[in-house]
């Protein structure tokens, strides 16, 4: 019972979020590539449109807008990041890095 009650946060604490994702990501393709911006508190921009993210189970994030609601599995290794929707589409970034001042 109590392997099973620490598996439980475990899996809670783990599905809170990906805090590597915060941050600006360019999106790979073209010189007009799209730059999607992650906040800690919940927030995303994704070019000029605002929305929300929050992070599912299994390595998964939902993306609202007042446009659409997708959900995407996601990986990020270092400054790479893909968003694979389920049978479809695969976006990948690269982390755009801030100036140091």
């Amino acid at each position: 019972m109590q392997i099973l009650a620490a598996a439980v946060v475990l899996g809670v604490i783990g599905g809170c979020g990906n805090r590597s994702i915060i941050g600006k990501w360019r999106m790979s393709g073209g010189a007009e590539a799209t730059v999607w911006e992650f906040s800690s508190n919940g927030a995303v921009r994704v070019g000029d449109v605002r929305g929300r993210y929050q992070f599912g189970d299994q390595g998964r994030i939902k993306i609202e807008t007042p446009f659409a609601t997708a959900v995407y599995q996601l990986e990020i290794s270092g400054d790479h990041m893909t968003l694979q929707e389920p049978g479809g589409a695969k976006l990948e970034f690269t982390r755009i890095k801030e100036a140091q001042r």
